[in-house]
């Protein structure tokens, strides 16, 4: 994004482009490249998938809405109050990334990106006049990836509803169709809606371009609220549309339709259908409104003077601010080496390989399953183990699961069974947060996911948790906030998943079931600190 100053400048007054003003706002912007190098990195990496392919576009896009902005600011002689709030503003980018450098987490190094651009723009102008260019700069976000954690819960919540809708729509069409979790049963053959078909891949374009919308729509506020809103159900009415015709042609004329009809049907087809609906929801708000304004009237399509304001880059003027910024951002980039990598360093610990196949009253039924190597890649543990615990050949046979990781932190352990089950045909029947510490005659607090889960008239409990330092806990978030703070004071970043799973017969209460889990797991917690590391 091309940020243009605006320093103290007599009107009519011209001049050529050497100016030492513009030298130290090169100097800044070439510092601070070096500076955030690793969060363009993880730029060009989201860019390069699906998900993220507009991003790209996303810094153009900002740059035209700042330039419509900035037409409207002429440059106005006289000193500028409010610069210095600006240097305040990149100092907190630097911290920002400094963080991410610290704590191997370098999307928070893209995110401060966006921070100084902010900063930048404030030390340019003013307080006074620099707050009103907020717009541009927040429409950055939308070239950022989402957080890994984020990432993967708001794509599973898509499936879930795309499926939903995608067989209602089926359904409409007179398709005889089950849905069973993330699978759309249509008899002879299957549909499953994975990660692909979750919509992500249309809704962050289409939020981008609903932002840009709302902001050249010059109708009422709530029409502007409204038209960013509607993008996220946009988004999702026509993935779910996608699936439905998709079901169609696969149970009319077999699957091999489906990969001609997807690759057309997708990407752009879905992003303009959804543009047509945006632009249809403006018209009836426009219709409804008492102006009667007509689209191209609510619109503000008018690009006359926004290229001459590049040339104001010739304003500027070597202030305080610039400069103190310049210099701290070649301080930064010079000091960046002293910033130490984090390196995870696990202590000493077996492999899952050696766990024993009998515990207590329990035999390990059959071998251990391995993954497949997509799923392996998926789940990117460090060592993991999939065994099958049981007190006989006729008793119930308990999944027991463990997925250690050098680092918790890292994005493959997003993957939590709330996740990923319904994508196996399992539904959520039930989720609650517990402490059962008591029920396993421990004095320190051991909290749980305690899960139901069911598929037809099978039903099962699941039991998971993260583990880190020892500490047992129910939530994703609060094992990488306990890397992140606990564990980068004391040199630990390991940690692990643990699942466990049993079987609920027909009749059977489920406090019976929970009386063999807690069996089980009690003689578990007596071999798992060999394999997971505590203290």
């Amino acid at each position: 994004m091309t940020v243009i100053t605006d320093q103290d400048y007599p009107k009519g007054a011209s001049g050529g482009w050497l100016t030492w003003g513009l030298a130290w706002l090169v100097v800044l912007t070439i510092s601070s490249g070096l500076f955030f190098r690793d969060g363009f990195d993880v730029l060009l990496d989201a860019w390069s998938k699906p998900e993220y392919s507009h991003g790209p576009l996303i810094p153009v896009l900002s740059a035209l809405m700042f330039l419509r902005e900035l037409k409207l600011y002429p440059p106005q002689p006289g000193p500028k109050d409010g610069r210095w709030q600006g240097l305040l503003v990149v100092v907190l980018s630097i911290v920002i990334a400094s963080m991410g450098r610290i704590f191997n987490a370098d999307s928070l190094t893209a995110y401060a990106i966006i921070v100084w651009v902010g900063g930048v723009l404030l030390i340019s102008f003013g307080w006074r006049t620099g707050k009103h260019f907020w717009p541009p700069v927040l429409h950055l976000v939308f070239m950022l990836p989402l957080p890994g954690m984020l990432y993967y819960e708001v794509s599973a919540f898509l499936q879930l509803v795309s499926s939903e809708l995608g067989v209602w729509f089926l359904r409409l069409a007179n398709v005889p169709v089950y849905l069973d979790g993330n699978i759309i049963d249509l008899g002879v053959i299957k549909l499953h809606v994975a990660e692909a078909c979750s919509g992500l891949r249309y809704l962050f374009p289409i939020l981008s371009f609903s932002y840009v919308f709302a902001f050249l729509y010059q109708g009422p506020r709530w029409h502007k609220a409204l038209l960013l809103i509607a993008a996220a159900p946009i988004a999702v009415l026509m993935n779910s549309l996608r699936i439905a015709m998709a079901g169609i042609l696969m149970q009319r004329f077999g699957a091999e339709w489906l990969e001609g009809f997807t690759h057309f049907f997708e990407g752009w087809v879905i992003f303009m259908c959804s543009v047509l609906l945006l632009f249809g929801i403006a018209w009836v708000l426009l219709k409804l409104n008492p102006r009667k304004m007509k689209l191209t009237e609510a619109l503000d399509l008018d690009t006359q003077g926004w290229l001459p304001q590049v040339a104001r880059l010739k304003l500027v003027q070597p202030s305080p601010a610039l400069i103190a910024a310049a210099l701290l951002m070649i301080i930064s980039v010079g000091s960046w080496p002293l910033v130490p990598d984090r390196e995870p360093v696990a202590p000493e610990r077996y492999d899952f390989a050696l766990f024993p196949s009998q515990i207590g009253d329990w035999r390990q039924f059959g071998d251990e399953r391995k993954f497949s190597p997509a799923v392996e890649k998926t789940l990117a543990a460090d060592d993991y183990l999939a065994v099958q615990f049981s007190q006989s050949p006729s008793a119930p046979k308990l999944d027991f699961f463990s997925a250690w990781y050098r680092d918790l932190s890292a994005d493959g352990v997003q993957h939590t069974p709330e996740i990923c089950l319904p994508g196996a045909g399992w539904e959520i029947a039930k989720v609650e947060r517990v402490d059962i510490s008591g029920e396993l005659g421990l004095q320190t607090p051991f909290a749980i996911n305690q899960v139901i889960i069911q598929k037809n008239e099978e039903r099962m409990l699941v039991y998971y948790w993260f583990t880190h330092m020892g500490r047992a806990m129910p939530r994703n978030s609060s094992a990488k906030l306990s890397v992140l703070t606990r564990g980068v004071l004391a040199g630990r970043l390991d940690g692990a998943i643990v699942r466990l799973i049993s079987p609920i017969n027909k009749d059977q209460p489920v406090s019976e079931v929970k009386v063999q889990m807690n069996d089980l797991l009690n003689e578990i917690l007596v071999e798992l600190p060999r394999f997971v590391p505590g203290k």
